[in-house]
């Protein structure tokens, strides 16, 4: 059955999108608003919730997309050439927007979030290809209950004993020994988007698809919800009890992470539905599907951006300062707070973004990535 393009799935891909961007580009690193901070290791806020409800949403696209390729009778080969591709070019795009603007090779930092995404997809896509819903559903149980025995119990060569520490776990030392010198933190000793933390990332995108294939089993709109609920309340259940030994934590994503997020990832897509497709409420939601109709390419330029402002120097006040700075001083600083001038600028960065995304909407214009 079909979706009949479902557009709460296209609001919430632009909630968040617009949701990154805006975590992403603070007017200053010093004075973040509040709510916009990650937790500080163990624990999880709001914007903790933003990277895996993109991942879960791109497991959503890949039921819908691979699932409609397979009824037309494309064959598998065909598609995973295509994943492939796709894969390098995520890949591709975050290693260049990392290397902006110096491009130096010896201290690049190899992982990141578009490569995340594309490692993910790719995986997930290869599963999803060959394994059953039931499959599926055990495979990614089992990576769970995989990560969590690897982390929690296998001591970490050089430190001792199995622990949850930045840069002494075995994720981090499993990094350490392939990614050494490219990785993000200032110690290059870990790294939020490391590959082993990418393996329980695979399955947030894995219950992504599960919630894609309420939308295609049936086009019940009491089915799609009942099954989003259920889903929604049990991962969150389960996350959160786990979580008692095997801390919620997004920098390791761990296994009760990723149950968790998915929770509130699959209840956000049964209000968003609720809202856009059942009750018609849908005045507010132009502006999200502008954003998301090209969520990718408005990521990838908000990079793009963010860094001319920061590289960029001008005259102020006889100081030579970054483009950023000084917009944010001549706005914001003179007359809000620390924060909320932070948060102005982040705002800022969101209407600047908003003109390339509104002219690729008006255009109808679809840069798929």
């Amino acid at each position: 059955m079909g979706t009949n393009r479902v557009l709460a799935l296209d609001v919430f891909r632009g909630i968040t999108i617009f949701a990154m961007i805006l975590v992403n580009n603070p007017g200053s690193w010093s004075a973040v608003y509040p709510p916009l901070l990650h937790a500080k290791w163990h624990g999880c806020t709001p914007t903790d919730l933003i990277f895996p409800f993109f991942l879960f949403i791109v497991g959503v696209a890949i039921e819908l997309s691979l699932g409609a390729q397979l009824k037309k009778g494309i064959e598998k080969k065909a598609i995973i050439k295509k994943a492939i591709f796709r894969s390098l070019k995520l890949i591709g795009l975050g290693l260049l927007l990392t290397a902006i603007p110096y491009f130096n090779l010896s201290t690049l930092r190899f992982p990141g979030v578009l490569q995340r995404i594309g490692l993910v997809y790719f995986f997930a896509s290869l599963m999803y290809l060959y394994l059953s819903r039931k499959q599926l559903l055990i495979s990614g149980t089992a990576i769970l209950v995989f990560y969590w025995v690897c982390m929690s119990f296998i001591p970490v060569p050089g430190i001792g004993a199995a622990n949850l520490a930045p840069g002494t776990n075995l994720a981090a030392w499993i990094d350490q020994q392939i990614l050494t010198g490219h990785m993000w933190s200032q110690t290059k000793t870990w790294d939020p988007e490391g590959l082993f933390s990418t393996l329980p990332a695979i399955v947030t995108c894995l219950l992504g698809i599960m919630a894609g294939k309420a939308l295609t089993r049936s086009s019940e709109h009491q089915n799609r919800m009942k099954n989003w609920l259920l889903w929604g309340l049990a991962c969150l259940a389960i996350g959160y009890l786990w979580s008692f030994i095997f801390p919620i934590n997004k920098s390791l994503w761990t296994s009760t992470f990723v149950l968790y997020t998915a929770g509130w990832a699959f209840l956000a897509l049964a209000f968003c539905y609720w809202l856009l497709d059942i009750k018609g409420w849908q005045s507010w939601s132009k502006p999200f599907v502008i954003y998301g109709m090209n969520a990718i390419t408005v990521f990838f330029l908000s990079g793009i951006i963010a860094k001319f402002f920061a590289y960029t120097k001008v005259s102020y006040q006889g100081e030579i300062v970054s483009l950023k700075f000084f917009l944010q001083e001549l706005l914001f600083n003179d007359w809000l707070s620390p924060k909320i001038a932070s948060l102005g600028g982040a705002l800022l960065m969101m209407v600047i973004l908003f003109i390339p995304a509104y002219w690729m909407w008006k255009k109808h214009i679809i840069i798929k990535v």
